[in-house]
């Protein structure tokens, strides 16, 4: 599974976040969330997770 980077930060900005922001409401440091979000692929749990700190549907940040 991959996550889309750009909806991601339409999402941030909808939400007027940072990736800090979303950092700490994940529990990750600001360089571990850079790493998640460029990663190729990651877990469906992970992306679960990144979509719970956006309050979004998962369906939402995911590459199809």
């Amino acid at each position: 599974m991959k996550l889309c980077r750009s909806k991601i930060d339409i999402e941030l900005a909808r939400k007027q976040m940072s990736v800090t922001d979303l950092a700490n409401v994940y529990g990750v440091s600001r360089s571990r969330m850079n790493i998640i979000l460029n990663s190729n692929v990651v877990t469906p749990v992970c992306a679960g997770r990144v979509a719970k700190a956006l309050d979004v549907d998962v369906v939402k940040i995911i590459e199809q």
